[in-house]
C-alpha cells in the first residue's frame, strides 16, 4: 500500500463521512414537519418526567438525549428496553412521556413495553426511519428521521441514522427550553460543578476579602504607612478611604515602583497626594465574572468592592477569581 494514497485516502473518507452526515441533518430539516411540533407540545404538557428509552447504537443516543433534556429544564432519564421488561417499567406511569428510539421501529425490546405503555395512557413519541412501522403505528406521534444511506461505506453501522437522532434530541431539547423561558441562571443551576455554573452563580461577595484580609489606610496616612499595608495584607494594593470609610483612591505596588523611580525619597510624601482617585469598583452582589471583566478592561489584578454609598466592604484579587475557577 503506498503510504501517500493511503494517507490521502483516510483523509478523503473522513471527508465524506462528515458530509454524508452534515447532508443526513439538512435532509432532516428539510422534511421535519408539523409532528415536531406535536411532539413538543406533549413534553410540554408532562407533568411527570420524560423516559427515553432505546436499545443498542439507539439507546446511547438515548441515553444523551436523556441527558440533555434533563440539563436544559426537561426532567428526563433513560431507561434501557430491556431492563424495563425485567422491572424498570415500573418507573413509568400516566404522567410521563416516552420517546422510543428505534430507527428500524421493530426492535423487539421495545415493543415488548410498549403495550404496557399504551394501556397505562403514557404518550409515546416514537423516533423511527420510516412512516410506518410497528413502533410507529402505536405511538401518539412519530418523528420520521429517515436517511438514504448510513455514511458506513458499508451502510451498514449506525452513523447518519444516529447522527440525526441526536439531532433531534437536540432539536426537541431546545425547543422546550425556549418555550419554558430556561434561561443562563436555571442552566447554571442545574450545572454548579461546572465553569458556566460557577461563572453565572458565583457573586463578589463569594469570594472578596473582607476583615483582617482587606488592605485600607486612610487617606491622611504617609507612602510608608500604605507600603506597610501592602506588605501585611499581600495583594498588591491597599485602598485609601476618608474618615467616612469612603473610598477616595488606590495604590499599588505598580505606583509605587514608579513613585520611586521618580522621586527616590518617599518617606516624606503623603498618601493622598499621590494615590489613583475615582479607582474601578464593583458591589458585592455583582457577579465574579463581571468583575473580571471590569480587571481585563482596566489592566489591573485588583479591584475594590463597595456599598451603595462608595463605602469599603472588601477588595478582590484577580487571583481570587481563579481559585474560584470564575476565570
Amino acid at each position: 500500500m503506498n503510504g501517500t494514497s493511503s494517507t490521502k485516502g483516510i483523509f478523503e473518507l473522513g471527508k465524506a463521512v462528515l458530509q454524508a452526515e452534515a447532508q443526513a441533518i439538512c435532509h432532516l430539516s428539510d422534511t421535519l414537519n408539523e409532528n415536531f411540533i406535536k411532539a413538543v407540545q406533549i413534553l410540554l404538557a408532562c407533568k411527570g418526567r420524560v423516559v427515553v428509552s432505546g436499545v443498542g447504537k439507539s439507546g446511547h443516543i438515548a441515553r444523551k438525549i436523556a441527558a440533555t433534556l434533563a440539563s436544559t429544564g426537561t426532567p428526563a432519564f433513560f431507561v434501557h428496553a430491556a431492563e424495563a421488561a425485567h422491572g424498570d417499567l415500573g418507573m413509568i406511569t400516566k404522567e410521563d412521556v416516552v420517546i422510543a428510539i428505534s430507527y428500524s421501529g421493530s426492535s423487539s425490546e421495545l415493543l415488548a413495553i410498549v403495550p404496557t405503555i399504551v394501556r397505562e395512557g403514557t404518550p409515546i413519541i416514537a423516533i423511527t426511519g420510516s412512516d410506518s412501522n410497528p413502533l410507529a403505528n402505536h405511538a401518539t406521534v412519530n418523528l420520521n428521521i429517515h436517511v438514504e444511506r448510513e455514511a458506513c461505506p458499508l451502510n451498514l453501522a449506525p452513523t447518519s441514522s444516529t447522527t440525526v437522532t441526536l439531532a433531534l434530541g437536540d432539536a426537541l431539547a431546545v425547543a422546550c427550553l425556549d418555550a419554558k423561558g430556561f434561561g443562563p441562571e436555571d442552566f447554571a443551576r442545574s450545572h454548579p460543578g461546572g465553569a458556566l455554573g460557577r461563572r453565572l452563580l458565583t457573586h463578589v461577595k463569594d469570594v472578596m476579602r473582607t476583615g483582617d484580609d482587606l488592605p485600607v489606610v486612610k487617606d491622611s496616612a504617609s507612602v510608608l504607612d500604605a507600603v506597610k499595608e501592602i506588605t501585611r495584607k499581600k495583594i498588591g494594593m491597599t485602598a485609601i478611604t476618608n474618615e467616612a470609610n469612603e473610598v477616595v483612591g488606590i495604590f499599588t505596588e505598580g505606583d509605587l515602583r514608579r513613585l520611586i523611580e521618580k522621586v527616590g525619597d518617599i518617606r516624606p510624601i503623603s498618601i493622598a497626594s499621590v494615590m489613583t482617585k475615582h479607582p474601578s469598583t464593583t458591589t458585592a452582589d455583582a457577579l465574579a465574572m463581571e468583575a473580571a471583566k471590569v480587571l481585563e478592561t482596566t489592566l489591573r489584578n485588583q479591584l475594590l468592592v463597595v456599598d451603595k454609598n462608595n463605602k469599603l466592604i472588601g477588595a478582590l484579587h484577580i487571583h481570587d477569581l481563579m481559585t474560584a475557577k470564575v476565570i
